[in-house]
């Protein structure tokens, strides 16, 4: 299959939050079009009510208060929050037609890459840290997450993908062990002094994927 580096993508934005299910339905069907329609690519950027989702490795032990629904994910990864005030970032892509070779970790690496141009239009330094996922704020003389990532493939189509915390409410994590990475904390864009309205933080990421996800460059 020819590969090209200027495949459309369709950007979805909802105002309203999205309940967890729905949303996972939505993806789905998406996902389905997508491998066996030729629908085109799709990168949904939304909110979620407080929840929190367990992903395929999530411990139990980890789940330290339930104080909100609880979701399994079916997505990579272990527990994590997502809530108001979080930009939620599903991206639903053809790895065979982006790709020479389909490769996970590459597209992982893009996603980090992803959030990584999008915080340094605000002046911000995320940084990739081994065996941690996620994108990481040195501050303070410690590091805290700001940005999480998980992922699941069906017929090289992608979807889940990456939630960066803009002005949730911090406290709305005590009640899990981050993707089980004990002794680090959480952080967001608002904690550190960066106040960008959603719209903004979505004209960031709409701006840094091309660069990203179609360059011949990172191909």
């Amino acid at each position: 299959m020819k590969i090209s580096n200027n495949i459309p993508v369709e950007w979805k934005i909802s105002p309203e939050p999205i309940g967890y299910q729905a949303a996972l339905q939505d993806m789905e069907s998406r996902v389905d079009a997508i491998a066996k329609e030729g629908a085109p690519d799709c990168v949904w950027l939304l909110e979620h009510p407080p929840l929190y989702t367990g992903g395929t490795s999530a411990k139990p032990s980890d789940l330290l208060d339930q104080r909100f629904p609880v979701y399994e994910a079916g997505r990579g990864g272990e527990y994590t929050y997502h809530g108001p005030g979080q930009r939620v970032a599903y991206i639903m892509l053809n790895l065979k037609k982006r790709q020479q070779e389909p490769d996970i970790k590459k597209y992982i690496w893009q996603l980090e890459e992803l959030i990584i141009r999008t915080l340094a239009s605000f002046g911000l330094q995320g940084e990739r840290r081994e065996g941690r996922v996620g994108i990481w704020i040195a501050h303070g003389g410690t590091e805290s997450k700001i940005a999480a990532i998980g992922v699941r493939v069906r017929h090289w189509v992608t979807y889940h993908g990456i939630s960066i915390n803009n002005t949730p409410d911090l406290t709305h994590f005590n009640g899990i062990v981050p993707c089980g990475i004990q002794g680090y904390g959480v952080t967001s864009l608002q904690a550190l002094g960066v106040n960008v309205p959603m719209a903004e933080l979505d004209k960031a990421l709409m701006e840094s994927f091309p660069a990203v996800f179609d360059s011949s460059v990172l191909a």
